[in-house]
């Protein structure tokens, strides 16, 4: 019996006091003897020992369960854990593609450039991936700092939530309802959905409790912010939230006050009710807008989602580029490039932007171009280079004669940016090196020319 693991004693003695009944049955019960139990209970050990190791052979030969490959990240081959959408719209583990991103700015999977590195979490993939593990008794890692289980509940339970929210019977159960109600509509859908679909006037009684003084208590403004993030997932409802007269001023004042964590989940339901056009001209016609723009503005590390609604809010929206200018955005962008803070963030947004004619104007004031070559000399990411690129090529198509190439020159000839960009980086990259070093040689050939001229 030694040979038996001590994590099958039970099976173990169980097996062998069985086969030990069948053979006292078999000779006449168990006060029967017999000259040769000795050898026969030796031989019924080895064999406990042989059945139980066929047992497991066969339980270890079982074909594994095959995962969809929807929910494996095709840079690990492992089921995601916290599964984000990149600019190419392909979906890959948050930790994989952050670093895949460090070193490239072409898309694993369709080999695309990214026109920005902003990563957007994918709850339906999330949550297809939660219920399958669920159905396949399949043993799902959790992320890192996610150390609470959450038992979904009933919509009776939701609703019982929003209850001692709405109408606590005291500050510590309101907040704890609060938080239990972030956590079910973080983790399961069908938690989202009933409490948009279902309860009545559910947004209203979630966020009337904040008042006028929203950060008179961060813990439960942070919790309610979470919730209202996670509800806006609900792609069916985002108008319904983003048009409900409570939301775009409760958004503004908790960018205005708010925990740094409370500023950026609101940045980030801004970012996701945007996705809709309509959605963002009410976000554009309030004054969420400008309160995104200050929280870039603010000498802080984790600006990242505020940079990210306001690149989406003025994609394909000059109505929204003019306002956002005319907010302060560009001195904004400016402030953290020279501290060198969220630079790669501040590019992305800078770049579509600096087409703006207005944007120009301020550019060329604050002297910005010279923050740009730079940046162009220093950085090593292909998205960060390309978007340094095109707001250098949009910024050369204003300025005229030789000024423009006396500052392309000035740049070129002690540091040779365009001639290495042009041999070294990815295809776009090359490609508007190429064109910017063209520029260069036309002018060079005729400053040559003209000075010729004049000698003659």
């Amino acid at each position: 019996m030694a040979d038996v693991t001590e994590a099958n004693a039970d099976e173990t003695l169980e097996l062998h006091k069985v086969l030990t009944e069948i053979f006292h049955d078999g000779v006449g019960g168990k006060d029967h003897r017999v000259e040769t139990d000795e050898g026969v209970l030796k031989t019924i050990d080895e064999a406990v020992i042989r059945i139980l190791t066929c047992l497991r052979e066969v339980e270890s030969n079982k074909p594994p369960v095959e995962v969809p490959t929807e929910f494996i990240c095709t840079l690990s081959n492992t089921i995601m854990i916290e599964p984000v959408i990149i600019a190419s719209g392909q979906t890959y583990e948050k930790r994989d593609i952050t670093e895949w991103l460090k070193h490239n700015n072409i898309c694993p999977k369709t080999e695309a450039v990214l026109t920005h590195l902003f990563l957007t979490p994918n709850h339906l993939i999330n949550d297809l991936i939660t219920q399958w593990c669920l159905v396949n008794k399949v043993d799902r890692p959790k992320p890192s700092d996610d150390d609470i289980i959450v038992t979904e509940l009933s919509t009776g339970e939701i609703e019982s939530l929003l209850l001692r929210i709405s109408s606590p019977s005291s500050v510590s159960d309101q907040i704890e309802a609060a938080k239990e109600l972030s956590r079910q509509t973080k983790k399961y859908v069908n938690a989202r959905v009933f409490f948009v679909t279902e309860l009545p006037d559910s947004i209203t009684r979630l966020l009337s409790v904040l008042g006028d003084d929203v950060d008179a208590n961060p813990d439960l403004q942070e919790n309610i912010m979470t919730s209202l993030l996670n509800i806006s997932t609900v792609e069916n409802y985002q108008t319904v939230i983003a048009e409900h007269p409570q939301v775009m001023p409760l958004l503004t004042k908790s960018l205005q006050k708010g925990t740094e964590e409370t500023k950026n989940v609101s940045a980030k339901t801004l970012s996701t009710l945007s996705g809709i056009d309509s959605n963002r001209i009410i976000i554009g016609n309030s004054e969420a807008l400008k309160a995104l723009i200050d929280r870039i503005g603010e000498p802080a590390d984790d600006i990242g989602e505020a940079a990210y609604a306001v690149y989406k809010l003025c994609l394909d929206s000059q109505q929204n580029t003019r306002k956002a200018i005319s907010e302060g955005l560009i001195p904004a962008i400016v402030k953290n490039i020279r501290v060198g803070r969220n630079v790669e963030e501040m590019v992305s947004v800078l770049a579509p932007i600096s087409s703006n004619s207005r944007a120009q104007g301020i550019i060329e004031e604050l002297e910005i171009v010279s923050d740009v070559m730079e940046i162009l000399r220093n950085t090593s990411c292909m998205v960060t280079c390309e978007n340094a690129l095109d707001t250098v090529i949009n910024m050369f198509g204003k300025i005229k004669g030789m000024h423009r190439h006396s500052m392309l020159s000035n740049e070129e000839t002690p540091h040779g940016t365009f001639g290495k960009l042009s041999r070294q980086g990815s295809d776009g990259v090359v490609r508007k090196a190429k064109y910017i070093s063209r520029w260069i040689r036309i002018f060079t050939l005729s400053e040559s020319l003209r000075i010729v001229r004049y000698d003659h």
